[in-house]
């Protein structure tokens, strides 16, 4: 019995090669070593295939989650952003085409913006915690910085393949972006002055 992930495995591969008017539910069946048929009986039309496909998942965000408890921002930080880098990386040839189509398809619109705002919103909760743990300053501009921060991340996906020797070597970019982010929103000093408290009274 041919699974519906199966499926969906070959039209996210097919989708990622060919976009949306390129990924021909022949090409798919292929792929997927089924009749078109069987593809239309599963999902009804190419259309509700390649939706499924783009639905936003946890599968996308299998990021490991910030700490509850900041203890070290620019560590967390860096193990998150280079997770998020690694992920999309993986997922870019959907993003390519998912973001060619966003003004046509509104699938492609949510799988294309869902990683940002997911990424977006747990980056900002982070940052609060972090600030009310007194390990950032307490009046910076926490929307502006975060959009930032996922910007260089978006950004970095999405154009190194096209301009490598614009962006900081592979290995060092995560921790580079968080260099600077720390510095946006006072992490750096923050956390610098609390270690050497900590070290004074012990």
């Amino acid at each position: 019995m041919i699974s519906r992930e199966r499926i969906l495995e070959a039209a996210a591969r097919v989708y990622a090669k060919h976009g949306f008017r390129g990924a021909t539910t022949r090409l798919i069946a292929i792929e997927a070593g089924v009749n078109e048929v069987t593809l239309f009986r599963t999902f009804g039309s190419k259309g509700a295939l390649l939706e499924a496909v783009l639905a936003p998942s946890d599968e996308q965000f299998s990021i490991p989650a910030l700490p509850v408890t900041p203890l070290d921002p620019s560590v967390e930080l860096t193990a998150y952003v280079a997770a998020a880098l690694e992920k999309l990386r993986a997922m870019r040839p959907l993003l390519v085409h998912a973001t060619s189509e966003v003004d046509e398809r509104p699938e492609a619109a949510r799988f294309a913006c869902e990683c940002r705002h997911h990424a977006h919103d747990e980056l900002r909760a982070y940052i609060h915690r972090v600030q009310a743990a007194g390990l950032a300053s307490p009046d910076i501009d926490v929307n502006t910085a975060v959009v930032m921060l996922v910007s260089a991340i978006m950004g970095d996906v999405m154009g190194r393949p096209m301009v490598a020797n614009t962006y900081p070597p592979l290995e060092e970019a995560a921790s580079r972006y968080v260099r600077c982010f720390a510095r946006i929103i006072g992490a750096d000093s923050a956390t610098t002055t609390r270690k050497k408290s900590r070290t004074r009274i012990a």
